[in-house]
């Protein structure tokens, strides 16, 4: 018989472990009371995953509501039954009993849901409320007389559920069965023959109930049947059947409904006592009772919707005769349900935290909502608050998916707090919530940014070597290495332009690697310097420093820094030698003087006798390799006594005659001058002039064929036509130039003194055309637009340069008149900047006109067109 059992078992798991992907879905069935370890579905094999697939991938099982009673084994990827499986403990009477799991797989994760049937087998026999029931009978019943019993109550459902009832064999009596609902079957006693209580006072039969199971089982109750005399009219209900509806949330005491039963007899025969009897199911004796004398029904405790949606009970009514005969009637309350339970939200899976790449429709959660409501009350919406990135979006049936809509952005927000809200439709509804937290992992997607894509740095020259000429720091959002910056000096973009005025004494000028002139520390972005810097050497530097970040792939930004180098007076001036031409077309004995007075450190020049005050006899020739104030010179002259035939111009470096030359003057002076820069300290140099007097026969041919090697000659007055007219133009012009140069240099140091105090940003002009201004012979000043900078040094105050250009005039060729000497525009620059860079701009007051040829080749020195302002005035 149990291998049988067993084999119709197998056959029924056989034919029941029917199953369908549809959505994720899977369906089994068992039969309820299967052994622990029995194999429900091959899940894995189901799900088409491969052999040891299910282990790697974290195969497992959550169930949901009640306890499962089965686990999923990890090596095989089964479903076993796990515990004792009691259908009516899981479901009672609820059919079909389906038990629903989830079943998560990881990498990636999926859901899939699982529906487990257990399935109904006939383990309960029929049970009657009682072993013994005692009735009462009159004598006088007629037959036909027809008295409710109360049936039996099985466990099981179906067929194994459908009672049937046979009574033990009687004359007397017979058993009728009646529906009283579409549910169930109530076994009603017939009397078939007239009672004798003389003959037969008690009548003991056994009432069996049989369910529809196979093999079928029995319950049975004993009924005890007195026979009573006289009272032969029994209690009768207004209707056989009642009906009535009640909320759920109804309050204990409220008065269901009254049943009305009428007795024909009198006296106490007619008196009627109301009994509840029959409860199905049986724990509404406990919510539900009936006032015996009254009839009226109450409700005596809470009732739940969700546990039973109806109760039925029969309300007996017994008069008082003797013996007291009863009525019966059915009442069927039905409960009525409200919005009473808030959904639940339970987070079955969570996946954090979630990459900042994550593609849109990642899933970051699972979800779990269920409602214990029917119907609208029961039906559950969910949504995401506040307003984020995520959104809920339904997988099954009170299954829901926390998924990413939007792309994420760590930088800006690092976390969420995500609150996951579920409401029913139920008036008025109910909310629940469930609030997650939900980390954004970084990845690397920003490059390093630096403040500025240009950085200006101002140094001074014959700065320490290993010197901090900067700090650079560049920016990068991201968190850990993905943040952590590391500096570079990039080659690809660095380079240095030395001087031009090195690359005449040097063949390795022009470009070179920054990395030769500066380092960058790779942790902290300082700039240093690796070697003293030289103004004259390097004047600008500009050369990029890298950020890279320690990300996977690394990023990277790139800064360009602009170095500028400071002059500082570190170069005294230069006498500058003779003119090559010049030594080799002096003649005689005046040329092999001139040759041997520079190569001693001796100037020589010639002066006529009684030549005029102001008649210029030679010129001194210097250059300073500095720039700005450090390269404009001054001339002195140190006299050894005071009131000297002689003077030189502050400026421009010409010896002339401070008063006409007679015999007491000597044949022969020397002259000591001193050249001086304006730096601070100022820097000096010294030129010995050994100017000899002569006859004016012997100084024409002598002024006509030799020159020094830094002196320029003028002719006597005794060789040219109208030497009062030369002479006074020459003091005209003399006048002018200082008066120029005065005011040139009173507006200069006020604008030094206006541009050191005053706040000034350390910030490039933009460029500009290139201006110069033409003044007299005594001078030329110019100033570039395009190069002007305004520099701020460290105490914050500001420095302007001033450039000086002083003008050289050769000696006329021999034969020329002297009153028209027109001097050779390209040699009138002598004192060359080493930098027109650190120019600034002056405004000059109107000066005299120079020469157009002398003035134009000024301004085609650097690269512009003779303004109107340059006239045709001549010097004679």
């Amino acid at each position: 018989m149990g291998s049988r059992w067993c084999a119709a078992l197998l056959r029924v798991l056989v034919l029941q472990a029917a199953w369908a992907l549809a959505g994720g879905q899977v369906r089994y069935s068992v039969a309820e009371e299967a052994k622990a370890g029995t194999v429900v579905g091959r899940l894995s094999q189901d799900l088409g995953l491969e052999a040891g697939e299910a282990e790697a991938r974290r195969l497992r099982l959550v169930a949901q509501g009640r306890r499962a009673s089965v686990e999923l084994s990890g090596a095989s990827g089964a479903l076993l039954v796990s515990s004792r499986l009691d259908r009516e403990e899981l479901c009672g009477k609820s059919a079909p009993c389906a038990l629903r799991l989830e079943v998560l797989l990881e990498r990636p994760l999926r859901v899939f849901h699982v529906e487990l049937e257990v399935t109904d087998i006939n383990d309960n026999a029929p049970i009657f409320p009682a072993a013994r029931k005692n009735l009462s009978l009159s004598e006088n019943s007629p037959p036909g007389f027809r008295f409710p019993l109360e049936g039996a109550s099985d466990g099981d459902i179906g067929a194994n559920a459908q009672l049937s009832y046979t009574l033990s064999p009687s004359e007397h009596f017979s058993l009728d069965l009646q529906k009283s609902n579409e549910r169930n079957l109530v076994p009603e006693l017939v009397l078939t023959k007239s009672l004798d209580r003389e003959t037969i006072p008690v009548h003991r039969l056994v009432l069996t109930a049989s369910d529809g199971g196979r093999p079928s089982l029995t319950g049975t109750m004993e009924l005890v049947i007195s026979v009573l005399d006289a009272n032969d009219n029994p209690p009768q209900c207004n209707q056989s059947v009642y009906k009535v509806q009640l909320p759920e949330n109804a309050t204990e005491g409220t008065l269901i409904m009254r049943v009305n039963a009428t007795d024909p007899d009198e006296g106490s025969n007619s008196e009627v006592t109301f009994t509840a009897t029959s409860f199905i199911p049986p724990s509404g004796r406990e919510v539900i009772s009936v006032n015996p004398k009254t009839g009226e029904i109450h409700l005596t405790g809470a009732l739940d919707f969700e546990e039973v949606s109806v109760f039925d009970f029969r309300i007996e009514a017994r008069d008082h005769g003797t013996p007291p005969l009863s009525g019966h009637c059915s009442v069927e309350l039905e409960v009525l349900d409200v919005n009473d339970n808030a959904p639940e939200v339970r987070v079955t899976s969570l996946s954090v935290p979630v990459a900042e790449d994550a593609a849109v429709g990642t899933v970051v959660a699972v979800l779990s909502v269920s409602d214990r409501d029917s119907g609208a009350n029961g039906r559950v919406r969910c949504w995401v608050w506040p307003a984020s990135p995520f959104g809920v979006e339904a997988t099954f049936s009170g299954s829901y998916s926390l998924v990413l809509r939007e792309a994420l952005d760590r930088e800006r927000v690092s976390e969420y707090e995500v609150e996951v809200r579920a409401e029913d439709g139920g008036a008025p509804a109910l909310r629940a919530s469930r609030g997650l937290r939900v980390p954004v992992s970084d990845v690397n997607d920003n490059a390093p940014a630096f403040a500025q894509a240009v950085y200006t740095v101002l140094a001074r020259e014959n700065n320490a070597a290993g010197a901090e000429l900067a700090r650079l720091w560049a920016r990068d959002p991201d968190e850990a290495g993905n943040g952590r910056v590391s500096y570079s000096l990039w080659e690809g973009g660095a380079g240095a332009l030395s001087s031009p005025s090195s690359w005449s004494g040097a063949a390795g000028g022009g470009w070179r690697p920054a990395s030769s002139y500066v380092s960058v520390d790779a942790e902290s972005g300082r700039v240093w310097a690796l070697q003293p810097l030289d103004y004259e050497e390097l004047q600008v530097l500009q050369f990029e420093v890298r950020a890279v970040d320690a990300g996977e792939p690394p990023l990277s930004g790139n800064a360009t820094v602009q170095l500028f180098v400071l002059d500082e007076n570190d170069n005294a001036p230069a006498l500058l030698p003779p003119p090559a031409g010049s030594a080799a077309e002096a003649g005689g004995a005046a040329a092999e003087a001139a040759a041997a007075g520079w190569g001693s450190g001796t100037l020589w020049a010639w002066a006529a006798w009684g030549a005029p005050a102001g008649q210029v006899v030679a010129k001194i020739r210097a250059v300073d390799a500095d720039s700005g104030y450090n390269a404009w010179l001054r001339y002195e002259l140190r006299e050894a006594r005071p009131k000297g035939p002689f003077r030189v111009g502050l400026y421009s470096g010409e010896v002339s005659t401070a008063r006409p030359l007679d015999e007491a003057d000597g044949a022969r002076h020397t002259l000591l001058i001193v050249v001086r820069d304006h730096g601070e300290p100022a820097r000096s140099a010294t030129a010995t002039l050994s100017v000899s007097l002569l006859e004016a026969a012997e100084a024409a041919p002598a002024a006509g064929s030799s020159s020094s090697s830094s002196s320029s000659w003028r002719a006597a007055p005794g060789a040219e036509t109208g030497p009062s007219g030369a002479s006074a133009a020459t003091n005209v012009w003399l006048v002018v130039a200082i008066c120029a140069v005065s005011s040139l240099f009173l507006l200069a140091v006020v604008l030094y003194a206006a541009a050191r105090w005053a706040p000034r940003a350390a910030v490039l002009s933009a460029p500009g055309p290139t201006t110069l201004v033409c003044a007299s012979e005594v001078g030329s000043w110019s100033y570039s637009q395009r190069h002007s900078r305004s520099l701020c040094v460290a105490d914050g105050a500001a420095k302007s340069d001033l450039m000086v250009f002083s003008p050289n005039f050769p000696p006329p060729p021999p034969g020329a008149a002297p009153k028209d000497p027109q001097p050779e525009p390209s040699a009138l620059l002598h004192t060359v900047s080493a930098d027109p860079l650190l120019a600034f701009s002056l405004s000059l007051p109107p000066l005299p006109s120079l020469p157009r040829p002398l003035c134009s080749s000024l301004f085609s020195l650097y690269g512009g067109s003779a303004p109107a302002a340059c006239g045709q005035r001549n010097f004679g």
